[in-house]
This record gives structure tokens, sequence and C-alpha cells, in this order.
């Protein structure tokens, strides 16, 4: 299943995230390196997205838990929603072309 990680930063975000972006980007290698993660980028300056293929929350969860953003207080919130994809060779539930 596909799961949207969503964080909102705080409005200081882009001059605070310099001393834990290098942990954070480590966090996401290791998670893509797994497989788990699939895509990850900035929102603009307002915060991030991020695509998990995984089978339950647990593990993004997890990632919340451990990355340094949230534990450097540059996240105001986060929310993490299931993406049922239809469309494109990815997809997790493909529907048939029309």
């Amino acid at each position: 299943m596909h799961y949207l990680l969503i964080y909102e930063a705080v409005e200081d975000y882009m001059t605070r995230r310099g001393e834990f972006r290098e942990e954070h980007l480590r966090l996401a290698s290791q998670a893509e390196n797994r497989g788990e993660l699939i895509l990850a980028g900035a929102l603009g300056t307002q915060g991030s997205a991020f695509l998990f293929l995984t089978k339950d929350t647990s593990l993004i969860e997890k990632f919340v838990k451990n990355d340094p953003y949230i534990k450097g207080g540059l996240i105001r919130s986060y929310k993490i929603l299931p993406w049922t994809t239809v469309i494109g060779k990815d997809a997790q539930n493909p529907i048939r072309k029309i």
C-alpha cells in the first residue's frame, strides 16, 4: 500500500534546518535503500512530502519518531495518509485503461 507522509514546517524552518539536514537526508536515504521510501521532497518552504510503500504505518511512525526534523522542532505537524494508487506503472491498485 502507498502512504503519503506530509510534514508542515514551522515558520523559521529554512533558517533552522541546516544543523539537522544531513542526518534527516541520511534517514530518508536508508529508508529508500530498504525499498520503503519511494519519493520525497520539499513542498516549497511549507514542508515536505514522502511517498512510502509498506503494508502498514508502523515503519512510517518509526521514521517520524527518529527524524531529526521532528526531534529538532522544525515540524509543526504531520499526517500519514493512505493513498490508493490506481494509475501509473507503480500503482498498487491498477484499474484497466479505457
